[in-house]
């Protein structure tokens, strides 16, 4: 069986970027990508993805996949539609299985992503991507002058709600406990904005509108009081879900199963065996911040590789 220098998991801006540079230093690499693009394919419109001012996340997940078939060949071998069911290392080997397959290598890089947590409730489902969203760096612009609403009480939620500030009429940032999970500093900072309201205590209860978000219904759970909150858009940041169970018990992870990495060369616990992206501890998850940290650990791949 062949042993490649590298495989990367994942398709999306990390696993695009790592791919292009490994195969740029002539690593002969295998990339697996369920598929191309990353969380951003579901947003009409996305603003930040830097050298693009207006792109679609359908779109930006085909610019990432030509940019990626462009460069293979002998060097760069492909396995799309494929998901990783497990991982393991064998001295130093790492031995992937996929539903298709297995395949050797000497080192990996994860960028697997992670998923958003979806809010259940009636008309979430039928308003996402009508009002409903769940990514504020990728939409935020679209509410411009608009009074919006945050869903959550971590450090997520507050640096969402800080964002849309900038631009929207109105935010109001609805939690369902009494204390916040944000550090306390963000709270104070984020709070003293005029344009800028919590509420907490608040277990929502449906998501209103017609052909779009018109309103958000919630119940007072101190009052026991059911109010509707009318607004124009809803951006929900109730926590994530790493794309890591595959590498469970195999590298070190935190209390998310984020994969804990070296933020100067994005080294796992293991040997061989990088990460970049949102499967990851990093403090800040974007697309251009994947990409970057998928370059910095291809880079220390490549003298990992040339100086055994």
């Amino acid at each position: 069986m062949e042993i490649y220098d590298l495989i990367i998991v994942g398709g999306g801006p990390a696993g695009a970027a790592a791919s292009v540079y490994a195969a740029r230093k002539r690593l002969k690499t295998l990339l697996i990508a369920k598929e191309f693009g990353g969380q951003s394919t579901v947003s009409e419109d996305i603003q930040n993805w830097i050298g693009t001012s207006s792109i679609s996340g359908f779109d930006l997940a085909e610019n990432l996949k030509k940019h990626v078939q462009a460069y293979a060949s002998d060097i760069l071998t492909i396995r799309e539609g494929e998901s990783l069911n497990s991982v393991q290392k064998d001295n130093d080997i790492i031995v992937l299985k996929t539903g298709k397959g297995e395949y050797k290598t000497k080192t990996l890089l994860i960028t697997t992503g992670s998923g958003r947590r979806k809010i259940t409730v009636p008309g979430a489902d039928k308003f996402e991507h009508k009002g409903l969203t769940y990514c504020a760096s990728c939409d935020g612009p679209l509410f411009s002058e608009m009074d919006v609403a945050v869903l959550g009480g971590g450090n997520a939620s507050f640096e969402t709600a800080a964002e849309l500030l900038a631009y929207c009429k109105s935010v109001t940032l609805i939690h369902r406990s009494e204390e916040f999970r944000a550090d306390p500093v963000t709270v104070l900072k984020v709070l003293r904005n005029p344009k800028m309201r919590a509420i907490k205590n608040a277990q929502v209860l449906e998501i209103k509108g017609d052909k779009m978000v018109s309103a958000v219904v919630y119940k007072d759970t101190v009052k026991n009081e059911t109010i509707e909150l009318p607004v124009k858009g809803v951006f929900v940041e109730i926590g994530q879900i790493p794309n890591t169970s595959f590498a469970k018990g195999l590298v070190q992870m935190n209390e998310s199963n984020q994969i804990i990495i070296d933020p100067r060369t994005q080294k796992t616990s293991v040997p061989g065996i990088w990460a970049a992206g949102d499967c990851t501890d990093v403090l800040y998850h974007q697309n251009n911040i994947a990409a970057g940290d998928a370059v910095r650990a291809l880079e220390d791949i490549y003298v990992t590789l040339h100086t055994k």
